[in-house]
This record gives C-alpha cells, sequence and structure tokens, in this order.
C-alpha cells in the first residue's frame, strides 16, 4: 500500500532506521509556517507546548537533531535581538571565548530541551542533538577533550560532534571511557569510518572495565554525501583519465561508500551507528527528480539526518510513490568501475585507502572544515559585540 509520507516509509523500510533533523529544532517552527510548504502535515516533529515551553512529542517521526557552526550561525542570525539581549546578562569576564561559548551551548541546550521528550520516551535511546567542538582546534586533542566535556555536561541529550581527523577519532575513544556521547563529522572515507568503529570498541572495553555511566552513551559516525561528491577534485581527478562524471555518477559515488562502510559495521558488530548527512537532491531520471541519498539508503541502520529543504524535496517528489529497503543492492558494476578509476573515488571507497595523517588534507575535509572555522568566528564577533564584558583578550580556555 502507498503510503504519501515519505519520511514514514523510511522510518519503516529499516528496523534500526533514524530520521534526524539536519538543523536545530529552534528553526523548526518558522520552517514550518513557511510559504508554501508541502510539509505542514507532514508529521514530522509532533510540537507541544508554545513559546518558550516548547517541545517534540514522543510521536513525532523525526528522533534527533545534528547542528553545526553554520547552523549555529544561522540560528545567530535570525533572531539576533534576543541573542544579543541574552549575551548582555551573561557575565563573560573571562573574554570573548567565553562568551562564544555560552552562546553557543545555550543554542544547543535549548534545541536539547526540545528533544528531551523523545529521550526520555525512548529511555535515551533517541532524542539526542550533536553539538560540535570548535574546527579550529581540529587536531588538539587536549582543546576538543576539553570542549567536549562541557558541552556534554550541558544537557545529558547532547551528543558531541568532532572531526574525522586522527586527533578526533582519538577523542572518541578517550570520551567512550568516559561516558560521553560522541559523533563524528566530516567522513568522507571508508578508512575514517572504520576508525571511529574501532575507537568506540576499544573505549567501550575501557568504560566497562572502569565500571563506566554509560546511560546517555552513544555513538555514530557520519558520512557527508554531498560534500563529498561536491570536491572540485572530484571532476577534475575524473576529466583527466577521460571520465565526464553524470549527476547519477556522483550521487552513486556518495552512496557506494555509504553502502560500504554500512556493511564492514554490520560484520563487525561495531557500537558506532553510521549517520548520512549533506544531502542533495538528484538525479533526474526519465523526467522524474530523486533523492538518491535517501532512497538508496532505504533500510539501512543508520541514521539519515536530512536538511530542511532536502525534506521539502523528498516529500513533494516521493508523494505517492513506495520507497523499499535498497541499502545492500549491488552498485551498477559499469558504474564502481568507472568510479574507482578515479583515485579521489578509490581512495575513499577502499577501506584502507586513505592512512589517518591523509584525513586531515582530503579535500572534502579541508572545504568543509574552513567553512565551519568562518561560521565559528561569525558567531564570536557576535557573542564579542554583545557580551556584557567585552574583555578584549585572545585566551581560548
Amino acid at each position: 500500500m502507498t503510503n504519501t509520507n515519505a519520511v514514514a516509509q523510511l522510518i519503516r523500510a529499516g528496523a534500526g532506521t533514524e530520521v534526524w533533523w539536519d538543523s536545530s529544532p529552534l528553526v523548526y517552527e518558522s520552517w514550518l509556517d513557511g510559504p508554501g510548504a508541502p510539509h505542514r502535515d507532514a508529521g514530522l516533529f509532533q510540537l507541544q507546548g508554545s513559546g518558550g515551553g516548547l517541545c517534540l512529542g514522543a510521536g513525532s517521526l523525526l528522533s534527533g537533531a545534528t547542528t553545526n557552526q553554520p547552523l549555529t550561525q544561522q540560528v545567530v542570525e535570525k533572531w539576533p535581538g534576543m541573542w544579543a539581549a541574552w549575551l548582555a546578562e551573561q557575565d563573560a569576564g573571562r573574554g570573548p571565548y567565553e562568551a562564544l561559548w555560552r552562546l553557543f551551548i545555550e543554542i544547543a541546550a535549548r534545541g536539547a530541551d526540545m528533544l528531551a521528550p523523545v529521550f526520555a520516551a525512548s529511555d535515551r535511546c533517541r532524542g539526542q542533538i550533536c553539538c560540535q567542538v570548535d574546527p579550529r582546534d581540529m587536531t588538539n586533542v587536549d582543546a576538543m577533550l576539553v570542549q567536549a566535556r562541557r558541552i556534554h555536561a550541558a544537557r545529558p541529550n547532547i551528543m558531541v560532534k568532532l572531526p574525522g581527523t586522527a586527533e578526533g577519532i582519538e577523542c572518541v575513544r578517550l570520551l567512550t571511557a568516559e561516558g560521553v556521547p560522541t559523533n563524528v563529522t566530516l567522513g568522507f572515507t571508508v578508512s575514517q569510518l572504520v576508525a571511529v568503529g574501532e575507537a568506540a570498541s576499544s573505549g567501550l572495553a575501557e568504560a566497562k572495565r572502569r565500571g563506566t555511566d554509560l546511560r546517555y552513551w552513544r555513538s555514530c559516525g557520519v558520512m557527508m554525501l554531498g560534500r563529498y561528491e561536491d570536491a572540485p577534485e572530484f571532476a577534475a581527478e575524473a576529466l583527466e583519465r577521460g571520465i565526464e562524471l553524470t549527476p547519477a555518477d556522483l550521487r552513486w559515488a556518495g552512496i557506494a561508500i555509504f553502502r560500504h562502510a554500512h556493511r564492514l559495521y554490520r560484520e563487525r558488530r561495531y557500537p558506532t551507528k553510521l549517520m548520512a548527512a549533506s544531502m542533495r537532491v538528484g538525479p533526474v531520471v526519465d523526467g522524474q527528480t530523486h533523492v538518491w541519498h535517501l532512497e538508496k539508503l532505504a533500510g539501512a541502520d543508520a541514521v539519515l539526518t536530512v536538511f530542511p529543504n532536502i525534506f521539502e524535496a523528498f516529500l513533494t517528489a516521493y508523494q505517492g510513490r513506495d520507497l523499499r529497503p535498497q541499502i545492500d543492492d549491488p552498485i551498477p558494476e559499469e558504474v564502481l568501475g568507472r568510479l574507482l578509476r578515479i583515485p579521489y573515488f578509490a581512495e575513499a571507497y577502499k577501506e584502507h585507502g586513505l592512512p589517518p595523517e591523509a584525513w586531515v588534507r582530503h579535500p572534502a575535509l579541508v572545504a568543509t572544515g574552513d567553512a565551519f572555522a568562518r561560521s565559528m568566528e561569525a558567531v564570536e564577533r557576535f557573542a564579542l559585540e554583545h557580551a556584557r564584558a567585552k574583555v578584549p583578550t585572545n585566551s581560548r580556555v
């Protein structure tokens, strides 16, 4: 039977499938009221309460949220007066970096509070929100650990988002041993995703030896599909080899990497859950728009975190269409063979294709990390301008 709600179909397609909101929950209500939106009756979040007490009902289709520096900047820019007034009441006597972190964590904490009913109703299995460490510290283990502990301490359902660098993944091992939930972003290769699963396994074994409280712990590892496919280096390397990548080829590339990692996770029973993020619309097949980044991952034991605009496209394109589990379907042989001729893809697809020391230099990681850092700096400038105690210091403690 056809179900016009494609999101509900996705969730039903896989016993372990979760669908999350790839934005701050604070913007959900304004998105819901957007002009001409096809999503008003989709039942994604069942809102309860009003104003500052607004929260998500336990029966919501969406069960979590991811944020990052650009998405946090979006919240600040949407309500600058409100956040300026809030900052003016804060004592940030230790300088602009303290003001930044108070603002950054407050935005995450309010989102966590909106998800709290889902967290409670699921016995802490779902209802998390991710809050990211400073991208300017992506190779500084000590700095990331300090930030991670502070972030998670704000709310039990805040997962700490760490970068997919060697240092960030080492933090997964250390924080897991402490019972701190983590989610690794800036993931573009199977080697990174496997390393996340291994780090979580090692940290979990240490946590059990210590008798660590693991009530709030969980682990996720992100594949940033669209950001991987968008990298100019991908198309350039393909053209050097006489290959012109079609929109379908690009989508197959991210899907192939995710499916490979998904198979390895299942075989090795990692305690980490894969997360697909940074989705794109496309391709168009026989005149019909598809969202393969969701359709082709249907049935996955994974989190699918979706931008608002992708929800709109998905709900519109798949109205009246059935979805079936496809996560275990093979990649078309001719497509995979063509993609494997391109080093950019081969090193991402093969389990040992890229060594840990090279992760930080991956083109998609560099470009995305730089964008995250620029947004962190923008939020920091806002915090410095409006904090009650404007102490001109570069201290980042």
